[in-house]
């Protein structure tokens, strides 16, 4: 299914989402490094490297959202700062960080990892390689001149990748991010749903996509942290679930 989304609407960005089941399944033919490997692979008795959280040793999980800024992105915010959660964004750049630049920059400076969804939401692996390069530079440059940096991280969309992916996006410095929670929340405004689907298939290391663009899951964010804290989790980002590894351009990551 080829999904370009000129203009991600949320409408839009569920339609392209739909190829989220098919993408899991294909996603089992990619070569993949899971966050424990990566620690595993560090130097022994390195420090961990960002902050206080070790995930040797504590229950981490990565908060994760796709496809934003959105009008919604300042009350997720608000709300991961009074629960002192850090999470992953994987913004998009047309429509979005051109449109809410001020909220990339709040991202950044209240601790939160800023990566990249591409530009346009195209799928990568229809694309030719000209487009590959011009879908993930496009939003570093444009999130650089906001916060300083580019971004290491991305996502493909709809998590579909291939050998070709990972030879661009390592010339450019990224490595990939996929999940292993999904909330499918592209299907549902049921806030009380989309908690249940997070909180059945949480497990240490998950990473969780969720999409601050649709109307249920930010009112779902404080359930389904609450509920993961009570079991004993840590939030970290995608960065610190890592370390003391770190993310390898061309390398995807997933648990």
């Amino acid at each position: 299914m080829r999904r370009t989304a000129r203009r991600l609407r949320p409408a839009a960005l569920a339609s392209a989402a739909l190829g989220l089941a098919l993408t899991l399944s294909g996603c089992a033919q990619v070569d993949t490094t899971a966050p424990s490997t990566a620690r595993t692979e560090a130097a022994h008795g390195a420090p961990a490297k960002f902050g206080t959280v070790d995930c040797r040793k504590a229950k981490c999980i990565a908060l994760t959202f796709d496809a934003g800024p959105s009008e919604n992105s300042p009350r997720l915010l608000d709300i991961l700062k009074q629960k002192k959660v850090p999470a992953t964004f994987f913004l998009l750049g047309k429509n979005h960080i051109e449109k809410y630049p001020q909220l990339v920059k709040r991202m950044a400076a209240e601790g939160h990892e800023v990566a990249s969804h591409t530009w346009d939401h195209k799928i990568l692996t229809q694309i030719s390689d000209a487009q590959v390069r011009e879908e993930l530079k496009r939003p570093n440059d444009a999130i650089e001149r906001l916060i300083g940096h580019q971004p290491t991280l991305m996502r493909p969309p709809q998590g579909r990748t291939d050998s070709n992916v990972h030879k661009i996006a390592k010339e450019l410095g990224m490595a990939e991010v996929l999940w292993s929670v999904t909330a499918k929340d592209y299907t549902t405004n049921d806030s009380a749903l989309i908690k249940k689907r997070v909180l059945e298939q949480a497990s240490r290391d998950g990473i969780i996509l969720l999409h601050d663009i649709y109307a249920g899951t930010v009112p779902a964010v404080p359930g389904i942290i609450d509920a993961l804290k009570e079991r004993g989790y840590v939030f970290v980002t995608v960065p610190q679930l890592l370390a003391p590894g770190k993310a390898e351009p061309g390398k995807v990551y997933r648990p």
